[in-house]
């Protein structure tokens, strides 16, 4: 008796302290603030981008975040509360420097009122009710506006706020310049349009809101040293001079992006200019050369999944891009929903020794390359000889890494002569000529890990191809027709903001569907449309029969059925109600395998771990019964 009392003494007092460990140990960890992200795709983990932005902040950058806490969708106020989740995290992360307040802009209040003043707007459910969900975002003198956080973009999430605070934090907008051998800037009037002045293109326009955009030449020697972003469109042309100048913006560790092209469509001028009926070829043979990678301008992509058009209209090089083109984990891809790529071509090869390939979008296997003079060839004609590769081709590529010089023996001899011509001019002897500025010495590697893209093609972001333009009440409207500039847009916020930002890659959703229930509904629906059908060709059989069946009946008789009718009749009422038991027996079979399956992920979600908590103290406490000796 004695044995049990003292025993259930240290039981009790073992129960004591192990509460008492507990509370100290949540105590201790609490003001640590640790936390472990189990979950699938580390949705309350910060990407390391996230952390190198806000950690280089200087002054305090503050949140606001307007959401409505009225009766609004449960999805919508579920990622709201996600939203508040990741602000969280970016406080904390932020060590002092991250500020969030949350507002609920309830009608006619004055939180209302701050986020029209803001530029927060507005939104409207299904069923016509208006709520706010958006943030401001404020640093010294700066503020930039995310007018609507939408659900459809919470993989984007993070790297939609991180890019508002580096560009509130910015104290310049970026110099973006711009090398094309396209009229992407207009044109004045003249005889080849009409004599009216040619519009700059749109995504030179949009470049313009947030960037100094500056014209670079495609025969320049020196990229200017305040671009920090470099776009070349279709360089057509292009000598080793410029490649030699686009090397060493490379190596000092400026951003390029080039949109290369084997047959591009819209290029009016060069096709003018006698290079052929048919889109005209351009390249950066070698520079690609030396980064390991080729691009032959003399083939386009076929791609029969991708093709635009039907029937004699088919045009397997005009390829009309989807999610499973694109790379859904890069912010630059993800949430584009469709692109339109006009007679694209494809990179091959493997990166050298110290870079590294990220494929931003591709073919499907089912393509071929095939020669550039026949891509507009539609219908059978294009498809003719298709035989499918099996390869899925790089259409747009990223390379990171450390880049070293494609002219090893340094700048290009030939490019000097213009030079020399010059300075043996008679007229130059007489007047002193300024001094010339001493070279900089040829850069033979970067100093740091830089990054280029590479897109295989330039029209998709010409008008034609990107957006629809209207004149309306003597505006000028345009809807974008496709994610065409969307996509060249997120490469250059990526390149032009916070070297941190190209780190980033999309969250995974919060999100979890039951697909497997999907695929069980999805396969009882075409079960049951088949039902349908098959009820419906019964239907039409029969009155095909009974219109035959009157044939010949006076006009009389046409109410009287006969018995072969009314026997075809009756067979016809017990095949629909078969149907109809068929029917009952397959919503049935659904429901029950349906519930059974939320049942059991219910049981493994909610029980499994309180579980495994016991089953492992059941067996601690008799590993420690049998290891503690018999008194």
């Amino acid at each position: 008796m004695h044995k049990k009392t003292e025993s259930l003494l240290y039981s009790a007092g073992g129960l004591v302290a192990a509460a008492l460990i507990l509370v100290l140990l949540n105590f201790v960890l609490g003001a640590v603030r640790g936390r472990i992200d189990l979950t699938q795709g580390r949705l309350y983990t910060l990407s390391e981008g996230t952390r190198a932005v806000l950690g280089k902040l200087e002054s305090p950058v503050k949140i606001r975040l307007y959401f409505s806490q009225s009766d609004i969708p449960l999805p919508i106020k579920a990622y709201g509360r996600r939203v508040e989740d990741l602000l969280a995290e970016f406080r904390q992360a932020g060590r002092g420097k991250v500020i969030v307040e949350k507002l609920d802009p309830q009608p006619d209040s004055d939180a209302e009122d701050s986020a029209t003043l803001e530029g927060v707007e507005a939104q409207v459910t299904p069923a016509g009710d208006k709520f706010y969900l958006g943030a401001s975002i404020s640093y010294a003198d700066q503020k930039l506006a995310l007018p609507a956080l939408a659900l459809d973009r919470e993989p984007l999430l993070e790297y939609d706020l991180v890019r508002a605070i580096a560009r509130a934090a910015a104290t310049a907008k970026p110099v973006i310049g711009v090398m094309s051998a396209l009229p992407v800037f207009g044109m004045p009037p003249s005889p080849m349009t009409g004599g009216q002045p040619m519009e700059p293109q749109v995504f030179i326009g949009e470049l313009r809101r947030d960037y100094t955009v500056k014209r670079v030449g495609l025969d320049t020697g020196k990229i200017d040293d305040d671009i920090k972003v470099l776009l070349v469109i279709h360089p057509r042309g292009i000598g080793e001079r410029a490649q030699y100048a686009l090397d060493q913006f490379v190596l000092r560790g400026g951003k390029l992006i080039a949109f290369l092209d084997p047959s591009a469509y819209f290029d009016q001028l060069g096709q003018m200019g006698g290079m052929g009926g048919g889109g005209t070829p351009s390249s950066l043979d070698k520079l690609l050369k030396a980064w390991g990678l080729s691009f032959d301008s003399g083939k386009v992509v076929l791609d029969m999944r991708y093709l635009t058009g039907a029937g004699a209209r088919t045009l397997p090089t005009l390829l009309s891009l989807n999610d499973n083109a694109f790379d859904p984990h890069d912010v630059a891809t993800a949430r584009l929903g469709s692109l339109l790529m006009p007679f694209a071509g494809a990179f091959t090869g493997k990166p050298v020794e110290g870079l590294s390939e990220a494929v931003l979008m591709k073919s499907s296997a089912y393509s071929q390359l095939v020669d550039s003079f026949a891509a507009t060839a539609q219908g059978e004609a294009a498809i003719r000889a298709f035989k499918p590769s099996g390869t899925e081709y790089p259409l747009a590529v990223r390379l990171t890494g450390r880049f070293k010089t494609a002219f090893p023996e340094g700048r290009p001899k030939d490019e000097d002569k213009g030079d020399k011509n010059v300075a043996k001019a008679p007229e130059k002897k007489a007047a002193k000529a300024p001094e010339a500025k001493p070279e900089a010495a040829q850069l033979k590697e970067s100093a740091g890990e830089n990054a280029v893209v590479l897109v295989g093609d330039s029209d998709f972001i010409n008008d034609g191809a990107a957006v629809q333009i209207q004149e309306i009440f003597g505006q000028r409207i345009v809807i974008p027709r496709n994610g065409n500039i969307a996509f060249a847009q997120a490469l250059v916020d990526q390149f032009a903001g916070d070297p941190a930002l190209i780190k980033l890659r999309g969250r995974a959703s919060a999100a979890r569907p039951f697909t497997v229930i999907r695929d069980m509904e999805a396969k009882a629906q075409q079960a049951y449309l088949g039902k349908i059908k098959e009820l419906e060709d019964n239907l039409g059989q029969t009155q095909e029969k009974l219109n035959s069946l009157q044939k010949g009946k006076g006009q009389g008789a046409g109410a009287i059925l006969s018995a072969e009718q009314q026997t075809e009749l009756e067979n016809f009422r017990r095949k629909a109600a078969e149907t109809r038991l068929a029917l009952k027996e397959v919503r049935r079979e659904l429901r029950a395998d349906s519930e059974a399956l939320q049942f059991w992920t219910k049981v493994l979600n909610i029980a499994l771990m309180p579980l495994l908590v016991t089953i492992a103290g059941i067996g601690l406490a008799i590993l420690r019964r049998r290891g503690t000796p018999a008194i």
